[in-house]
């Protein structure tokens, strides 16, 4: 049974999420981040990966798709999830008094055929204001 069939036969979305995350967090290793927290969840919402590139705070928002039916995973990161997303890091970085120069990263993955991920990083992928 390829990957694809095995990520599909997940049992519900969180399921798939949290296996997508997992792949994602091994990506994000590989690229030189170094996790802080994962699936943290505060009152004003999720943050899926808070991680240090360098000296920078970025909140990754993780999107995967097994399929391009509905396009890429990249583009399934809205105004509202953006909203949602910049409120829970002002809530962590207000909790931690982090004064460290942040950003929001967003990191699609689409499977391919094979069952194999495909990656795309968009470093600084907006601004809040």
């Amino acid at each position: 049974m390829s990957q694809l069939r095995r990520f599909r036969d997940l049992p519900n979305s969180r399921a798939r999420g949290a296996a997508a995350e997992a792949a994602a967090e091994s990506y994000l290793r590989r690229q030189g981040y170094v996790i802080v927290e994962r699936n943290l969840n505060t009152r004003l919402g999720e943050i899926d990966i808070v991680a240090l590139d360098g000296e920078t705070l970025c909140f990754v928002e993780v999107k995967a798709r097994a399929s391009g039916e509905f396009g890429p995973a990249i583009a399934a990161v809205g105004p509202r999830k953006r909203e949602r997303l910049a409120r829970a890091a002002a809530l962590f970085l207000a909790r931690n008094r982090s004064r460290r120069a942040c950003r929001f990263d967003v990191l699609g993955l689409d499977r391919a055929e094979d069952g194999s991920w495909s990656f795309s990083l968009v470093r600084d992928a907006f601004q809040v204001s």
